[in-house]
């Protein structure tokens, strides 16, 4: 299952993987990328696959194991912020897909707890999205619609539950339906009242900015036009440090996503105005903040497509053995990741 700032995006059908790796084509890249300090393509992994915290990693093994209670301890720890709850939801949504035997027992043991609506609700719409696939409409079958939409209303009147049992300030009930609002198509009326609801208890949330982003994107329920000034509103009310003003460049990939004829957007004096923006930002960034990584690998992607791929080798460096950024989005992350990495490499040598 794909981390949570990739849950909707990853629906687009990825086209582009050969593309890429004839623009960034190069030798093998079997000597360039260790001696860069990289680690080999052998060992690379997507971002959140593999959780860091060792207390999540014990919550996940007992919740695999049935024990759903180191699960309710971890995820109910209030010393972190809402961003970052956010995020540790995402795994735990990621098995209660594939086998929901420890949540069901949570809730039916605590009926009223607030985070294991939340992971129900992910779960559900997880499920939902596999039933559609990440094909084109036209492209799904009449079973796969009927399926995927039986379990999204299903996510739908959980996700209501969990918002009825959040707590004074909690917003990640209603960032959680955001790919609810997506899947059934909520009319901008109603997405922005959602969108209230979100902002008046988080205004800076990382997760539900990234995923609003994709619901203006053109794709999806919006157009260029409202996409960029959905980012540009955002960024402009952050504080540093937020990694919002990686929403730009994402919304740059998103418009050339549909349009090549508007690749050299990453030439252009906005595009390299909106990256320096965002390296500012991410070095004002919390190490521990849950962009972070994904932040990296948007800014490293820019820096190569922008000319300057020998200032994308620390980044590299840095995330070490996750794979993030839109790389995640080609048929094959490991290979173009890998490619852009040696671009990288041999510019900086």
């Amino acid at each position: 299952m794909s981390h949570p700032l990739a849950i909707v995006a990853a629906l687009v059908l990825l086209v582009r993987l050969g593309l890429w790796l004839y623009k960034h084509r190069g030798a093998p890249t079997g000597r360039d990328v260790p001696a860069a300090g990289l680690v080999p393509r052998s060992e690379l992994v997507e971002v959140g696959s593999e959780p860091a915290d060792p207390a999540a990693r014990a919550a996940l093994d007992a919740a695999g194991a049935g024990n759903w209670r180191p699960a309710a301890a971890y995820l109910s720890d209030g010393d972190a912020d809402w961003s970052t709850r956010y995020a540790r939801l995402n795994p735990f949504g990621d098995l209660a897909a594939t086998d929901d035997t420890w949540l069901r027992q949570w809730r039916e043991e605590q009926p009223d707890n607030p985070e294991a609506a939340q992971v129900q609700t992910d779960a559900l719409v997880k499920r939902a999205w596999e039933i559609r696939t990440g094909k084109y409409a036209s492209q799904v079958s009449r079973e796969q619609a009927i399926g995927f939409h039986q379990v999204l209303q299903e996510a739908a009147e959980v996700s209501f539950e969990a918002v009825r049992l959040a707590p004074a300030g909690d917003p990640n009930a209603w960032v959680m339906q955001q790919p609810i609002a997506m899947g059934q198509g909520w009319s901008h009326e109603r997405y922005r009242a959602l969108w209230s609801e979100i902002v008046a208890r988080e205004p800076h949330h990382y997760g539900a900015h990234a995923a609003a982003l994709q619901y203006w994107c053109e794709k999806w329920l919006g157009s260029n036009e409202l996409m960029h000034g959905f980012a540009d509103k955002a960024i402009a009310g952050a504080p540093a440090g937020s990694l919002l003003t990686v929403l730009k460049l994402r919304a740059y990939w998103e418009q050339v996503l549909r349009d090549e004829s508007a690749a050299p957007l990453h030439r252009s004096a906005e595009y390299t105005a909106a990256l320096d923006a965002a390296l500012a930002d991410l070095a004002a960034a919390d190490p521990a903040h849950p962009g972070i990584v994904p932040a990296r690998g948007w800014i490293a992607y820019g820096l190569i497509e922008n000319g300057r791929p020998a200032q994308a080798l620390d980044l590299f460096r840095a995330m070490g053995r996750e794979i993030a950024g839109p790389w995640l989005y080609y048929g094959n992350p490991a290979a173009v990741f890998d490619a852009a990495r040696t671009k990288a490499a041999r510019a900086a040598a």
